[in-house]
């Protein structure tokens, strides 16, 4: 099957947990493109969907909504899955769902959004970033389990196997 995974991600952490959904759905014998939401064209050509967003200030990017404004209708028409990443420490704060995580998952047709913690690294962020770092006492570190990332993907491929030839879209 021809996958598109796209991942809105402002200092790369959310990209890695990206490109490890990527590598296993390749190792699985899928060919897969890794794209930007903002150069996704289109998702026609794709038979399934992997939509990742990093939250910023509770809200998923905005590359990644407008992503969802412009393709929501052909998303729908094929599987498609929804992860975010943002909440860190021990244990991960916040652990409330962003709105905009169920208004997306809705509009594409993705059951089930996953959640996983993410890095955070105050050196590179910019000023506005690191105050409202400092105003949520947030500790830097990298929370990411990236075997979990891996699991979610190996789910994907289980279900992608499920999907009969009929029910792909082009």
């Amino acid at each position: 099957m021809h996958l598109l995974v796209t991942v809105a991600s402002r200092h790369g952490a959310t990209q890695e947990i990206g490109a490890e959904v990527a590598q296993v759905l390749r190792a699985a014998g899928h060919e897969v493109d890794e794209v930007p939401p903002d150069d996704v064209e289109g998702v026609r050509g794709y038979d399934a969907v992997v939509l990742g967003s990093a939250v910023y200030v509770g809200r998923l990017a905005a590359s990644l909504r407008d992503l969802v404004d412009r393709q929501a209708g052909q998303l729908k028409e094929r599987p498609t899955w929804l992860f975010w990443s943002g909440p860190i420490g021990d244990p991960p704060m916040p652990a409330t769902v962003p709105d905009d995580v169920t208004a997306v998952a809705t509009r594409t047709g993705s059951a089930d959004p996953q959640a996983f913690a993410g890095r955070l690294e105050r050196a590179d962020l910019n000023l506005s970033e690191r105050a409202l770092v400092a105003l949520t006492r947030a500790e830097p570190g990298d929370y990411r389990d990236l075997d979990e990332v891996r699991a979610w993907a190996a789910t994907i491929v289980r279900e992608l196997a499920a999907v009969r030839p009929h029910q792909q879209r082009r």
